[in-house]
C-alpha cells in the first residue's frame, strides 16, 4: 500500500515534489498547502488543497515540509505531535540553538524523519562516496568545490525572492550545504579552519553573499571552497576529490566523472535530464524505506544540524 503524503509549501521545491510524488508508485499525494492562496491554486488539479497545514498533517503518514527555513520548527513541531513521520526541507534552520533542541525533540519522538539533501541518494554521490572510501583514488590529497551563479536568485526562484536576503536565504545556505553534506559523507566530519565572507551591501545589510572563501578540513584531507555570484558565465557546482592515483568530481549536480592525468571521463552517462530523474527516484525510494521503518540513507536531522553549523560558522566568520 502506498504512503500517504502531505506537502506544507508549494513554492519551487514543493511544486517539483508534486510532480514526483505523483510519479511515485510507493507514495499517494493526499494533501498539500501553502500560505499563498495563489500557491495553492495553481496546483488544485494534481493535489487536494487542504484549508490549513494541520489539516495536511492530519491527512498524512508523512508530511514533506517544503516552506523557508525560518518556518521549519513550527511545522516540525506539529508533526511530532501528531506522531506523523517528517520529511524536511534543507537547510534545517538558521538558528544553531533552536534546531539544536529541535533534533533532539525529534530523535526523542523515535518518529521517522529526515532532512532533504538530495546527494543522500543520488547516483552519482553514492558512487562518489564509494570511490572515495574504497580505495580507488588512492591516498586522498585534498578537495576542491568551486560554486559560481551568474544570478542570485536563479530564474526558477523568481517566487522566492527570501533567497536574495541575508537572514534566511543565500547560495551558501541553498547550495553550499548540499555539498557540504556530501563532503561530511565521503570523507568524514569536517572542521572550518578559516573562512572570508563578502556580503555586497556591508556587514549590517540585508543582501546575501556575493562571495566566499574557506578552508575545511576532514579526516580525509582539506576542502577549499571558492564561491561567487553574479558575473557573466555558465554556473558552476562542482566538487573534486583529488587522491593520489586518480580524482572525481560531481558537477553540474549530477554527472560524475573521474579522471588520471587525462580527460575527464563519465562514469554514470552524461544526459543531465536522465540523471536528475534517477536522483529523484533514488531519494523518493528511500524515503519510502525510512517511513516503512527499513533502513535508509535519507539524512537524518542529526546530519542537518552538522551542516548547518558549519553553514552559520562560515557566514558569521570575522
Amino acid at each position: 500500500m502506498a504512503h500517504r503524503v502531505g506537502i506544507i509549501g508549494l513554492g519551487t521545491v514543493g511544486s517539483r515534489f508534486v510532480e514526483q510524488f505523483n510519479l511515485h508508485d510507493d507514495f499517494d499525494l493526499v494533501a498539500a498547502w501553502d500560505p499563498d492562496d495563489s500557491a495553492c491554486a495553481a496546483h488544485a488539479q494534481h493535489a487536494t488543497i487542504t484549508s490549513d497545514a494541520d489539516a495536511v498533517v492530519a491527512a498524512a503518514d508523512v508530511v514533506y515540509i517544503a516552506v523557508p527555513p525560518l518556518f521549519h520548527r513550527d511545522y516540525v513541531e506539529r508533526c511530532v505531535a501528531a506522531g506523523v513521520a517528517i520529511f524536511c526541507e534543507k537547510p534545517l534552520g538558521i538558528d544553531v540553538t533552536e534546531s539544536r533542541e529541535l533534533v533532539d525533540l525529534v530523535e526523542s519522538s523515535g518518529l521517522a524523519a529526515g532532512v532533504n539533501f538530495v546527494f543522500s541518494a543520488a547516483p552519482s554521490a553514492t558512487k562518489m562516496i564509494d570511490l572515495v572510501q574504497g580505495g580507488e583514488l588512492g591516498e586522498i590529497v585534498h578537495s576542491d568545490l568551486r560554486l559560481h551563479f551568474t544570478e542570485w536568485p536563479r530564474a526558477w526562484h523568481a517566487k522566492a525572492q527570501w533567497l536574495r536576503l541575508r537572514d534566511q536565504g543565500g547560495w551558501i545556505r541553498e547550495v553550499l550545504s548540499h555539498f557540504l553534506f556530501l563532503a561530511q559523507r565521503a570523507l568524514g566530519p569536517l572542521s572550518l579552519e578559516h573562512a572570508a565572507v563578502t556580503f555586497p551591501d556591508g556587514p549590517s545589510g540585508e543582501l546575501c553573499e556575493s562571495d566566499a572563501t574557506a578552508r575545511f578540513t576532514s579526516p580525509r584531507g582539506s576542502i577549499v571552497l571558492m564561491g561567487t555570484s553574479g558575473g557573466a558565465g555558465p554556473d558552476v557546482v562542482d566538487l573534486t576529490v583529488r587522491g593520489s592515483l586518480r580524482a572525481v568530481r560531481i558537477w553540474d549536480w549530477y554527472r560524475l566523472q573521474d579522471a588520471d592525468t587525462g580527460e575527464w571521463s563519465d562514469l554514470l552517462g552524461h544526459d543531465r535530464a536522465e540523471l536528475g530523474a534517477a536522483a529523484y527516484a533514488a531519494q523518493l525510494a528511500e524515503l519510502a524505506a525510512m517511513v516503512a521503518g527499513d533502513p535508509t540513507g535519507i539524512a537524518t536531522f542529526r546530519e542537518a544540524l552538522n551542516v548547518q553549523e558549519l553553514v552559520e560558522a562560515l557566514l558569521h566568520a570575522d
